[in-house]
């Protein structure tokens, strides 16, 4: 064999290298390519969760100072170490009247609660329960003695309202947030739209009021509001005011949920900064804290949320002649202790007539 044969048999074959006589690897070019557009989408991503974070972080309001004095607090039982209970006060006006993004001040107003509700989220994560509690119910407002649940607020602010709702069920509240309804319009609105199911036909008062016929009915921007606020056209007053409330706000949480917005960064934006100058919240309910919360609860569908209204014994008069709501101190009993031992839901089993 000659040198050149020899050399012809030795050589590399060059046929499938590039320009430089280097071997392609096709597949590790893939994976660089993917592991780039994994990077890119994370950048992406991670700038969408920060302007959206910042948006509620700055326009949303802080409640400054919103808790008691810790020595006058309970203790969380051990049995519900891990569950949050979070006290949402709405009303038409926030409980503070300062501009989106201050630090407000959370101490006796004028402005009273006029839709208490508290959220109580299950350690396991698995599913939420929502109790509403009638703005007149008659209880002790700590340092005040009784009066009607609501005017905790003129008396001594968010932290007051809190401390009552402590005493009441033993339990501690870990959040606050307050909801002016102004924001409902736009809320429904970033939506497009929320579908609930009426079961009272009825006229909503004053001059510009709205018909809201019985069964589904799609509720946008003002007609959201006229929904939520209405009591004079019922009969039962409060009664059925708290149970719209409870249709629409499980309606907003079901619309919230679904795929259509969850993977809809424009639709997810929208609500968020929509909504957040209408929020006052404590100062640790920021951002941060709202988003570890919704990941831990990815599961929960508005199928697992159940609304009911505190039970009591219906309207009375108080000894200076107030129209109240007459307290169920043994319904409360068995209220206070199913949050104790995180066993809200079982108790809404044992007890299906409680449900809304």
């Amino acid at each position: 064999m000659s040198l050149d044969d020899y050399a012809s048999t030795t050589e590399p074959d060059t046929s499938r290298d590039g320009p430089r006589g280097r071997r392609k690897h096709p597949v590790r070019t893939t994976f660089l390519i993917l592991g780039s557009l994994v990077v890119v989408a994370a950048v992406v991503a991670g700038g969408y969760l920060f302007s959206l974070a910042q948006s509620f972080d700055q326009n949303s309001q802080t409640i400054e100072s919103a808790f008691p004095v810790e020595e006058s607090r309970p203790t969380v039982a051990p049995e519900a170490e891990g569950a949050v209970n979070i006290l949402l006060l709405g009303s038409d006006s926030r409980a503070t009247s300062e501009e989106p993004g201050d630090v407000a001040s959370a101490g006796p107003s004028d402005s009273r609660a006029d839709t208490m509700m508290l959220m109580h989220v299950p350690a396991d994560r698995q599913d939420i329960q929502v109790m509403s509690i009638m703005r007149d119910t008659w209880t002790n407002i700590p340092g005040h003695g009784e009066a009607k649940i609501n005017a905790a607020m003129g008396l001594g602010g968010v932290p007051l309202v809190v401390q009552t709702v402590e005493g009441l069920f033993g339990v501690r509240v870990d959040h606050v947030a307050s909801v002016d309804f102004e924001g409902f319009k736009g809320l429904t609105d970033a939506l497009g739209g929320v579908e609930v199911d009426n079961p009272v036909a009825f006229q909503s008062s004053g001059s510009d009021g709205e018909f809201f016929a019985a069964g589904p009915i799609t509720l946008q921007g003002e007609s959201a509001l006229k929904f939520v606020r209405e009591r004079y056209a019922f009969s039962d007053g409060d009664y059925q005011r708290v149970k719209n409330q409870q249709l629409f706000v499980k309606s907003v949480i079901g619309k919230v949920l679904t795929a259509d917005t969850l993977t809809d960064p424009q639709k997810v934006y929208r609500v968020v900064d929509r909504m957040s100058p209408f929020v006052a919240v404590d100062d640790s309910l920021d951002a941060g804290t709202l988003g570890s919360l919704a990941v831990s609860l990815r599961s929960v569908r508005s199928s697992s949320i159940d609304f009911f209204t505190l039970p009591n014994l219906g309207t009375g008069t108080s000894a200076d002649g107030q129209s109240i709501i007459v307290k169920d101190d043994a319904a409360i009993a068995q209220v206070s202790e199913a949050l104790q031992n995180d066993s809200l839901a079982d108790y809404l089993v044992a007890n299906p007539e409680v449900g809304s």
